[in-house]
């Protein structure tokens, strides 16, 4: 099992992440692939070998088109929320820009004329769109999903909106894009499974916004980091942006020291701000002995006997869409004979606060159960297989290096068997038949 350590010690930022992994091994022309099938601008992404006080680091290239907007936020920019009333619309427009200079807005260009910016506002809900709709990896697709929605959640949150309507663009400008799926594609290049993160360190100060001045860390990374370990460095400047704070809530496993197994491969992605430390994100990868690969999760539980059934099935999908890993209900006899349903719900440790919550807020019950048990998994990876359907994912099911199952994903499935008008049973034996010329079992 592929393990990735995130060392945020000068803490992290999505331009910062991908050169990182980028510098640690992961393809990029198969970064570049994939991003380019995407309904984006045109661009163009490379990386560069800088010096961050003594640490040879990548530092990520990224140009577009020159009729789109297509300077860079990036670690340590400054955030400017700027807040414009729509006549006619319903709400609020937020728009959230990172600039690199601490006072004015800084655009690189190859001479000093003049230049005219469009720039993009994107809502979270088109993104979302976007990235279901593609035919990124299953992988791919559900981590960069789960970093959109931790960031939308956030800028929600703080604007009094609701998520899927929040305009916002950082998150919503074409390079914020590339660096959240970028990244993802580059976990998948490097077929990562697990990911451990550093606590990480906010920086201090105050950051010009619309309004005035706000302290670091900004109101949305600070929202995103709820739940997880800060580092207290004691440096003046932004050290982590909504970017990599979405990273480290979305995708990290568990946070902590570095692991004590055999390194593989180290990374170094740079910022672009200098300090009087090195500014760079270290990436160690680790490869873990499968034979007995166990997690620790923890489960969570409540009995209801006044809750209907059209009410439990918009909690199961609600748990399942803040990150429960599976929720399953159980006909039980409550006090008084009466008939009830148990509610069970099994997460990850570091998403137990905020799932308690969503129970106690959106159920009757009074209380939560939790518990703490262990299990055993199998190592997995996804494949696309080629079908007279199309191409189909499959997540391959691993036990000590052996192959010991090929599932199709459902999705996949469905949208094929809807698609080419043939049942669902029909599609799915296709898979699997293909699966066992293409991958072997």
């Amino acid at each position: 099992m592929k393990i990735l350590y995130l060392d945020c010690q000068s803490g992290i930022s999505g331009d910062m992440t991908l050169s990182a992994l980028i510098d640690l091994g992961a393809d990029i022309d198969y970064i570049r692939e994939h991003l380019e099938k995407l309904p984006i601008d045109p661009f163009s992404l490379n990386v560069k070998q800088v010096d961050k006080k003594g640490i040879s680091s990548k530092q990520l290239v990224l140009h577009f088109d020159e009729h789109a907007e297509h300077h860079h936020y990036d670690h340590n920019e400054q955030h400017h929320y700027h807040e414009h009333d729509h006549t006619g619309g319903d709400h609020t427009h937020h728009h959230h820009h990172e600039h690199e200079n601490e006072h004015h807005h800084h655009h690189e260009h190859e001479n000093e004329n003049e230049h005219h910016h469009h720039h993009e506002h994107r809502k979270a809900s088109t993104i979302l769109e976007m990235i279901e709709n593609s035919h990124l990896p299953i992988r791919v697709k559900k981590r960069s999903l789960s970093v959109f929605q931790v960031i939308a959640e956030a800028e929600g949150k703080i604007h009094g909106m609701d998520p899927k309507d929040v305009h916002f663009h950082e998150v919503g400008a074409m390079d914020s894009i590339i660096d959240i799926i970028g990244v993802c594609l580059a976990l998948e290049s490097l077929g990562v499974e697990k990911i451990i993160a550093s606590p990480v360190p906010t920086g201090h100060g105050k950051i010009m916004m619309a309004h005035g001045l706000y302290p670091i860390p900004a109101p949305a990374t600070a929202e995103i980091l709820k739940g997880v370990p800060l580092a207290d460095f004691h440096v003046k400047g932004e050290l982590t942006t909504p970017t990599g704070a979405g990273f480290l809530k979305a995708l990290a496993h568990e946070y902590g020291n570095i692991p004590p197994l055999a390194i593989e491969n180290i990374g170094y992605g740079a910022g672009k701000k200098d300090f009087k430390h090195p500014n760079v994100l270290r990436a160690i990868l680790f490869n873990a002995d499968e034979t007995e690969k166990r997690e620790q999760i923890s489960v969570l539980e409540c009995q209801l006997d006044d809750f209907t059934g059209e009410a439990l099935g918009y909690l199961m999908e609600k748990l399942l869409n803040q990150g429960a890993l599976d929720v399953y209900f159980t006909p039980v006899t409550m006090k008084k004979s009466r008939p009830g349903t148990l509610i069970t719900v099994l997460t990850k440790p570091e998403m137990v606060l905020s799932l308690e919550e969503l129970l106690l807020r959106e159920t009757s019950t009074f209380g939560v159960r939790k518990s703490e048990w262990s299990r055993r998994i199998l190592s997995r990876e996804f494949k696309e297989i080629e079908t007279v359907y199309g191409t189909i994912n499959v997540k391959v099911g691993k036990l000590e290096g052996n192959i010991i199952k090929v599932i199709p994903e459902y999705e996949d499935v469905k949208k094929a068997s809807y698609q080419h008008n043939v049942s669902f049973v029909d599609v799915y034996s296709e898979v699997e038949h293909a699966s066992k010329t293409q991958i072997g079992l």
